[in-house]
């Protein structure tokens, strides 16, 4: 009996050692496995050995590979960059993700992926929670097998060229809290299936062609707090249903087609603090239940056909609240609910009657009926208007019947008339007199900015007031909270003392670090206003993240930026080394390149995605942020604008045989062009290349005396000129120092004397993205350095070759402007400084 249990023990035993054998052999097979599909994911993306050294462990050397138990289970190449071969033919491959079965997080967002997303990945990856595929370039359909992935939680495909409609099967997706489509080329219906999507937060799809009616379903989405449908098709009215969404703060429904009244039951969306109807035809009255929600803050319904009136409200003040009604047909009297709001914009309506105190200081008022206060309409308008609506009209105060003044006799018109065309020929002659003074003085001084107003920037309207469409960007922060962030504004977090305003870090209870930028509200300029105002009609990636603003005190204003770990670029460059020999850091050139054109891009975005174009005007190391991963967020956006369109003046100039300044360092003062950020940033490049600090934010003599010590040593056909001048912190081997010489070649380009000359920045950008197709004829490296085909190809043929396309933020006429040529070219470099544009540097 005993060696029958002993035997039987044994039998166990070895059961036992057999299992675990068996799935330490399973295991080791699937790390395996796993280790194959990412070396083949890693050749077919093309990633840098400096990435993803090929012999080291995917799970533990590789950046952004995330495992658990020997699997992957997070992969993340997002803004990654890509050996030159790996440039030369992009393409969605990832065929390899499909061996990677227990994949939780895909994010390759900023990388490009052009192409379609293949069917199996909604098939063979059904543990994906997160899909992040945001600025890769992909195009094709949605494909309904996404609707397979059951786990996932974030869908993000934003800003690519998706065509098609948005598959029912999304609607499968029961556990997704965020849906982002926005900014493509979708077409067709909202399908109603998505209204199934119970755990749905935040719905984007904004900026497509979709069309037909927003369904009702949509209203079943209660967790949902933010509703971005803007700028489509979508018709027809508003679902009543809407109402419900109790805990939404955000619904943009802008830029539509949509009609109909807006539902009373938005008296119940009581979390709503920003809500965007503005550009559709909307009729009725605005639902007085509107002016009652207890956050809302920021009310768009401009550019629409409401035609009702301003209910006799009395409700709690809300400060900080920015209403804008312009450009609608609402009438009647002001009223006390004006009270409510830091700010309304009433201009292009029919109030009438008198302006009572409240409103004076809150409100723009152009175009109305009111009586004594200019900027109004015409006695015949209003009251025609009045008319038409069966509604009594005050008649401007002015008795009824009271007509405009009559004329005199015959005689004594035309007494009248030979008088004033005496009066009008003599002020024609004064007037050509003070225009050549004018112009002879404007030649020598500084040329008048225009301040970023609501009708600037992408899809803004104009407005008739200086202060109509003021957006408070972000959260309002109260002004105890700020001073607690900051101990007190204690010295030991100022950052720095800015031109535009002082600078101070903090942090808030919650554990979250912030920038505090300090503004004198009664300083010559409104500093503070300018970068609300840029804010709240301006939004991309690379501009520094506005979280909030503190406007409660009356001598200071306060704006809440996100901190940026690595600070400025001028901090960055040569940073304290943290070793015992305390010596300096430089930035690698990958960084430095990557940071090239981050900034590129964002200046890119201002000049040529913005209508009509915007300056940033303070380009410099100092302006330059960089986040944990030197990512780039342009900074210092006081004294953007919108840029000059003063043409017409430089060509009379001209004809008048006035002195004319080519070149804005001479005259001393940023000018409002484009041409004038592509020097500055010229200016940036020469310091990534030399390593000399301070070169971006030197003076006006500085600049000349540093430029002629650099600029002869860039020569496109010489790279060992260049080696005198560049950084001797950066060890680089031949390709890397091509790209060095690339990138001095640029900046030379960009500091050419003749802002005609100069590239346009889109051109900028495609040249540092492509560095050596600047300085080789061809993109392999085994072609002979010392041609320059690709890049004296001349960029105006390129420019032409954009022009007609029909795209957004194409500029027209003026220095940046599309040529009348035709002719096409590969090219996309902008040409080099030529010998007399470097002897005019000595003669200036």
């Amino acid at each position: 009996m005993v060696n029958s249990s002993n035997l039987l023990l044994l039998f166990f035993v070895f059961l036992l050692f057999f299992r675990i054998a068996f799935q330490q052999s399973a295991r080791i097979g699937s790390r395996a496995e796993q280790r194959a599909a990412m070396v083949q994911l890693r050749a077919s993306l093309g990633l840098r050995t400096k990435d993803w050294p090929i012999k080291s462990d995917p799970c533990l050397d590789w950046i952004g590979v995330q495992c658990s138990n020997g699997s992957v289970i997070g992969v993340n190449v997002s803004g990654f960059k890509r050996t030159r071969i790996g440039n030369e033919n992009p393409s969605f491959s990832v065929g390899s993700l499909a061996n990677l079965t227990e994949l939780v997080s895909f994010n390759a967002s900023r990388l490009a992926l052009p192409g379609s997303i293949p069917d199996w990945l909604g098939f063979r990856l059904r543990a994906l929670r997160v899909l992040d595929l945001r600025f890769c370039g992909i195009s094709g359909g949605i494909p309904s097998s996404i609707g397979n992935l059951s786990n996932l939680v974030e869908l993000y495909l934003s800003d690519n060229n998706v065509t098609g409609a948005v598959p029912e099967d999304l609607g499968r997706l029961l556990r997704l809290a965020v849906l982002d489509l926005s900014r493509n080329s979708i077409t067709g219906l909202i399908p109603s299936s998505l209204g199934s999507l119970g755990e749905l937060s935040l719905l984007d799809i904004s900026s497509n062609t979709l069309s037909g009616i927003i369904p009702e379903e949509l209203g079943n989405l209660l967790n949902l707090k933010s509703l971005n449908l803007s700028s489509n098709g979508l018709s027809s009215s508003v679902p009543a249903r809407f109402g419900g969404l109790s805990s939404l703060v955000v619904l943009d429904l802008s830029s539509n087609s949509l009609s109909g009244c807006l539902p009373p039951e938005f008296g119940g969306l009581r979390n709503l603090r920003r809500l965007v109807i503005c550009n559709n035809g909307f009729t009725g009255d605005l639902p007085e239940a509107l002016w009652s929600l207890p956050n809302l803050s920021f009310l768009d319904a401009s550019s629409n056909s409401f035609d009702g009136f301003l209910p006799n409200l009395s409700l709690n003040a809300m400060p900080m609240a920015v209403f804008n009604l312009s450009h609608n047909m609402f009438c009647g009297f002001l009223t006390s609910v004006l009270k409510r709001v830091g700010f309304v914009d009433l201009s292009y309506n029919f109030f009438q009657g008198k302006i009572p105190e409240y409103a004076l200081n809150v409100a723009s008022l152009d175009r109305n009926c009111f009586r004594g206060w200019s900027s109004q309409r015409n006695l015949k308008e209003c009251a025609g208007f009045y008319s038409r609506k069966g509604l009594p009209f005050d008649n401007f105060g002015l008795p009824k019947g009271t007509a405009l003044p009559l004329s005199g006799d015959g005689k004594t018109n035309r007494r009248v008339v030979i008088f004033a065309a005496v009066l009008g020929a003599a002020g024609l002659v004064l007037l050509v007199v003070i225009l050549v003074v004018l112009l002879m003085i404007c030649s020598r001084k500084e040329p008048k900015t225009t301040e970023i107003r609501s009708g600037s920037g992408p899809n803004a309207t104009e407005t008739g007031a200086p202060g109509a469409g003021l957006t408070l960007f972000g959260e309002p922060f109260g002004y105890e909270e700020i001073l607690a962030a900051t101990g007190d504004f204690n010295d030991a977090n100022l950052v720095k003392n800015g031109h535009s305003g002082i600078v101070f870090k903090g942090v808030l209870d919650g554990g979250i670090r912030i920038i505090v930028k300090r503004f004198d509200s009664h300083s010559r300029k409104n500093n503070c206003r300018v970068e609300l105002d840029f804010f709240s009609k301006v939004s991309h990636p690379r501009l520094v993240p506005l979280l909030g603003h503190c406007l409660e005190k009356e001598k200071e204003k306060y704006l809440i930026y996100k901190y940026m770990p690595k600070g400025d670029l001028s901090s960055s460059l040569h940073m304290i080394n943290g070793s015992d020999d305390d010596g300096l850091k430089s930035l690698d050139w990958i960084t430095r390149l990557k940071i090239a054109i981050g900034v590129a891009e964002g200046l890119s975005y201002l000049h040529h995605e913005c209508v009509p174009p915007l300056v940033h005007r303070d380009v410099q190391a100092g302006s330059i942020l960089l986040d944990d991963k030197y990512e780039v967020r342009l900074g210092s956006l006081s004294e953007a604008c919108i840029q000059e369109t003063d043409s017409h003046s430089n060509k009379i100039t001209r004809l008048l045989r006035l002195p004319q300044i080519s070149e804005e360092v001479a005259s001393g003062v940023a000018t409002a062009t484009c041409t004038y950020d592509v020097y500055c940033f010229g200016k940036v490049l020469l310091e990534l290349v030399t390593g000399k600090i301070g070169i971006s934010a030197s003076s006006d003599s500085t600049t000349k005396e540093l430029l002629e010590g650099l600029l002869p040593f860039i020569s496109i056909h010489d790279k060992e000129l260049m080696k005198i001048i560049i950084d001797p912190s950066l060890i680089v081997d031949d390709d890397l120092l091509d790209e060095v010489w690339a990138m001095a070649v640029v900046a030379k380009s960009c500091l050419n004397p003749k802002p005609s000359r100069r590239p346009p920045m889109r051109f900028v950008l495609k040249a540092l993205e492509n560095p050596l197709k600047v300085v080789r004829e061809g993109a392999t490296s085994s072609e002979k350095v010392g041609t320059s085909s690709s890049w004296n190809g001349s960029w105006r043929h390129s420019l032409a070759a954009g022009c007609g396309g029909g795209g957004k933020g194409i500029l027209q006429g003026g220095e940046d402007g599309c040529l009348s040529t035709r002719r096409h070219s590969k090219d996309v470099v902008p040409e080099p400084i030529g010998v007399e544009d470097e002897e005019r540097w000595k003669e200036d």
